[in-house]
């Protein structure tokens, strides 16, 4: 099988389990390259047997350490993943395609990201196709160093490739909970760390504001019990992340 020129980054951290069918997804890439957060489990293991590049940091900064991982890479473009996505067939043809080509116009693809949690589809409230920025050209592309969700940054047009990227975001509701909760701590620390000036009633009118949002106008409505679930999650981000953040304000107050 010939090999397209892409640099597949994997960020890992104990992920022995999901690994195996995300590195078998990207076979067709020239490189494969993992970097592990100090894995106790058989991740390295594993990375090594489908011929990947190890290498070791610790997250200390989730934009950081994205950039430390694509800053490995070798060839033209690079895909970024996480272990718990994979690469379908249609979605692999196409990037196969755009690493072919000699005059593309863009610096950066993006690709419909199909998410679930345990076996379900999240259809609705914005979930799907929520188009990700995940393969770009090397040294034309980079994240912001922020904690949770790094913006990214690059100069030029971005194209939209075919075909999905499969996120197996969570086994179950309580492990998406979990995550949740990690992802508004974080959130709430950037608040402080930012200086923002967020009071109640400003967090509440963000909350309705983007449940009404994600119900309505991204179709959550369509979709039951589920959609009206992950609605609810939208706006339940904004009202736990102002709680604490206001902690957070109160306990550096009391120094």
């Amino acid at each position: 099988m010939d090999h397209a020129a892409l640099s597949v980054v994997v960020i890992a951290k104990n992920e022995e389990k999901r690994l195996p069918e995300c590195l078998q997804s990207v076979a067709f890439a020239n490189e494969i390259i993992l970097l592990d957060d100090n894995s106790t489990d058989r991740t390295v293991e594993i990375a090594k047997q489908f011929g990947a590049k190890v290498f070791q940091r610790t997250m200390d900064n989730e934009g950081r350490h994205r950039n430390y991982a694509i800053n490995l890479a070798t060839q033209d473009w690079i895909l970024t993943l996480d272990a718990d996505e994979r690469v379908t067939p249609e979605l692999a043809e196409d990037m196969r395609r755009v690493c072919q080509k000699k005059d593309d116009p863009h610096v950066a693809y993006d690709m419909a990201m199909k998410q679930f949690i345990g076996s379900e589809w999240i259809q609705g409230a914005g979930y799907y196709p929520a188009h990700r920025t995940k393969m770009f050209r090397r040294g034309r592309f980079s994240y912001k160093e922020e904690e949770v969700h790094p913006p990214c940054q690059y100069n030029g047009t971005v194209g939209l490739l075919r075909g999905d990227l499969l996120h197996f975001t969570s086994p179950s509701l309580e492990d998406w909970i979990r995550k949740f909760n990690r992802e508004t701590s974080l959130e709430a620390k950037k608040w402080v760390r930012d200086g923002r000036k967020i009071g109640p009633w400003r967090a509440i009118r963000k909350a309705f504001s983007r449940f009404l949002k994600y119900y309505f106008q991204r179709d959550g409505i369509r979709h039951g019990y589920t959609g009206f679930l992950m609605c609810f999650f939208h706006f339940a981000y904004q009202i736990i992340t102002y709680a604490k953040y206001r902690e957070l304000k109160n306990q550096s107050t009391a120094k």
